[in-house]
């Protein structure tokens, strides 16, 4: 059923003659008589009585009048609401990141992108794991992935995807004074990442580069580091951490560091993106973020 016949329809109602419909429509009458009959037939049944030389409608004809009417109006709504939706999903900046970096790293940086040109744009940010995040970049759910990087970890977001360094980090081991007093880096309990933890897997890798073996028979796993940096504060064991969350508590007291600097990793702060071509706004955003970059 073409949607044209609905206003053929409707027109040839609102018109009174076949001729005028076929004028208003812009098309020949013959063509609009059988695009009347085409409808006709995809109704099964007679809804123009033709009998007469004035255009009058039989019973199904006036019961489908409704029908027709009300068919395209709720095309017409359809149609809007897709738009509005395209336009908004055009017009949104779609981030996933993970839980460190958006605690730690995204609101700032937002804020000195945005600082010489307030937004217009919705931002929308979620929040997840590595492995997760990964997987709404793959599935386009997201334009940006923000997180950590280290050249020793894989990653899914290779060969249809690229990336720029944001900033640097560093992985390091920590545990509460109170548990310093009584145990080393290699004593004390261990709390470790869970497999899809994106800080995990560059600890894996980056061990593995070295030659050294993870940690064996952790007490407490998580895929959270904000989770393990708490159960080293609450005195339960060593954590390997992300320099940016802990930085306030090592200045503090709360926490100290389990070994010295030749344990620390460096990591990267990168932020991702697909090479194809995105929305106008995930764009600008990453031309004003190589701007930026090259300043």
């Amino acid at each position: 059923m073409d949607s044209r016949w609905l206003e053929d329809f409707l027109a040839l109602i609102d018109t009174g003659g076949f001729s005028r419909a076929a004028e208003k429509r812009m098309i020949s009458q013959p063509t609009f008589s059988r695009r009347i009959r085409s409808l006709e037939e995809w109704v099964g049944a007679t809804l123009v009585d033709r009998s007469t030389h004035t255009m009058r409608l039989t019973p199904a004809g006036q019961r489908f009048r409704s029908v027709a009417e009300a068919t395209l109006r709720r095309l017409e709504l359809g149609r809007e609401e897709a738009r509005a939706v395209a336009k908004a999903s055009s017009e949104t900046l779609r981030f996933a990141s993970t839980h460190v970096l958006s605690l730690t790293f995204f609101p700032a940086w937002l804020r000195r992108l945005e600082s010489d040109e307030p937004s217009t744009v919705t931002v929308e940010l979620t929040a997840d794991h590595m492995v997760a995040c990964e997987q709404l970049m793959v599935d386009g759910s997201a334009q940006f992935l923000l997180c950590h990087h280290h050249e020793a970890a894989t990653t899914r977001l290779v060969s249809d995807f690229r990336s720029i360094q944001l900033g640097e980090d560093t992985l390091l081991p920590v545990m509460s004074p109170h548990l310093a007093e009584s145990a080393t880096l290699e004593t004390a309990p261990k709390l470790a990442f869970a497999p899809e933890s994106g800080m995990g897997r560059i600890l894996t890798a980056a061990w593995s580069a070295k030659g050294m073996p993870a940690p064996s028979h952790p007490i407490f796993t998580s895929h959270l580091a904000s989770v393990l940096t708490a159960m080293a504060k609450d005195h339960r064991g060593v954590a390997w951490t992300a320099l940016s969350l802990v930085e306030d508590d090592l200045a503090s007291g709360r926490l100290v560091r389990a070994g010295n600097e030749e344990h620390d990793i460096p990591i990267e702060i990168r932020l991702w993106r697909p090479k194809a071509r995105q929305a106008p706004a995930a764009e600008q955003l990453w031309s004003k973020i190589l701007k930026r970059k090259s300043e």
